[in-house]
């Protein structure tokens, strides 16, 4: 396990360009659905990061054939061993990764047969796997559970009307995945539809698949039997874009990010913006000059702001804590609703430390009285409890007075590809050390 820490020393602006990474989220997706097929898938900007790195180990571990340069990653799938599946290697890494859920689709579209322990990943609330196994179910595969492992057989798979119990983004990739080489038609409502999903079918339809409403919540999949190889661009990182407009607006900073792809952004621009965040669009770059003060905006008749997350095209619950912590040095009040987990806003109680006002309504709710910048954040010791909490932690140590020591940034490193040394070029100053 990576013990290092980050020593930040708050108070300094920073300045300059920042390139988003590669999307983590669709990355896992992209990846697992390179096993889809025999031939050869090129994938280029996969952010080096350790959930990724985790998850091309497991994929090298299956008999996949992997060659990597500068973000580009070629995968040669043939031959794949099913049986390591089974063994205690690929169980102890596949519970570290929230992601290698995504190879249940993959192995009972191919193969007919799967098996994963229960997946790890953020300790962010319940995670149930219902989304996937039920939508396997509908397709005909049966499934046993034993002690936290999961087997499906699905050697007779039909397409089916789906009916997704939520509106899960991996439960649905899985369910798409698995019905793209299932016989017959498929359709899957009240799917998701982010971006990222709509990335992986878009990819799928490339490779031979014949799925139509990408980007709707109702789609229609005709099963192939075979799908061939393809390249695949992954789009830049909507989390870590929204994490650079709140850290843009904690330490007074003017920052340009860089290629984003405005248009894949939806409310994220305008969600900040309700913070008073300035942001200005030039191309397909997102400039946000320096502020001294930025001021929460209210609803029509004048009632406190209340932010809540949702599924696509709503506010992604990713960001619900960097907007959070972004908003303790805006001037106003908000009350920030993280509905879809229930363990994210503990992080809170960190801020709390550091000076900021913030009320702890119950697992789901925080109200935020923004301190306009008349109390800095003072510098602590803390630890960072998931990736999205860890960078708000950060954010929050850069525009504190004094020097803050943040612990178990490996959390940070599953999400965030070399943070501190992008951070530092532009000013930041952030020491990693061995604890």
């Amino acid at each position: 396990m990576n013990s290092d820490v980050f020593i930040v020393e708050g108070g300094h602006q920073l300045s300059g360009d920042l390139t988003p990474q590669g999307a983590k989220n669709e990355a896992l997706q992209i990846l697992c659905a390179c096993l889809l097929t025999e031939e050869k898938m090129t994938i280029a900007n996969v952010p080096d990061i350790v959930d990724v790195r985790k998850l091309l180990g497991l994929l090298k571990g299956l008999g996949a054939s992997i060659e990597e340069a500068s973000g580009t990653v070629e995968i040669e799938a043939k031959e794949i061993n099913i049986d390591y599946l089974a063994t205690e290697e690929y169980q102890e890494k596949a519970r570290s990764l929230r992601g290698s859920v995504m190879l249940l689709g993959v192995m009972l579209a191919r193969f007919g047969k799967a098996f994963i322990p229960e997946p790890g990943g953020d300790k962010i609330g319940r995670r149930r796997l219902d989304a996937h196994l039920n939508g396997f179910m509908a397709l005909g595969a049966q499934i046993k559970s034993q002690h936290g492992k999961y087997h499906l057989s699905g050697a007779d798979l039909k397409g089916t009307f789906v009916m997704m119990d939520e509106i899960s983004v991996t439960g649905t990739a899985n369910v798409v995945m698995t019905a793209s080489m299932t016989q017959g038609h498929t359709t899957v409502y009240n799917a998701a539809c982010e971006p990222y999903l709509q990335q992986l079918c878009e990819m799928l339809n490339r490779m031979g698949a014949k799925i139509s409403g990408i980007g709707s919540n109702r789609l229609e999949i005709d099963g192939v039997s075979t799908l061939s190889g393809t390249e695949h661009r992954i789009l830049p990182d909507m989390i870590e874009i929204g994490s650079f407009i709140g850290l843009a607006a904690m330490t007074q900073s003017a920052i340009r990010i860089k290629d984003v792809q405005y248009e894949k952004l939806g409310v994220i621009p305008a969600t900040f913006a309700k913070l008073g965040i300035e942001l200005h669009r030039d191309g397909d770059d997102l400039v946000v000059p320096q502020q001294d003060h930025y001021e929460i905006s209210t609803f029509i008749d004048g009632s406190i702001l209340t932010i809540y997350d949702s599924p696509w095209p709503g506010f992604t619950p990713d960001l619900m804590s960097i907007l959070l912590v972004a908003a303790t040095q805006a001037k106003g009040s908000v009350l920030i609703h993280q509905k879809m987990f229930e363990s994210r806003l503990f992080f809170v109680d960190k801020l709390i430390d550091m000076g900021a006002q913030i009320i702890l309504c119950d697992p789901h709710r925080a109200t935020v009285i923004g301190l306009d910048r008349s109390y800095p954040l003072r510098a602590i010791k803390m630890t960072s409890p998931d990736i999205r909490a860890g960078v708000a932690l950060l954010i929050a140590a850069m525009s504190a007075e004094g020097t803050s020591t943040i612990h178990n940034i490996s959390q940070i490193d599953r999400g965030y590809q070399n943070i501190d040394v992008r951070l530092n070029a532009l000013g930041a100053k952030i020491t990693r050390k061995s604890s």
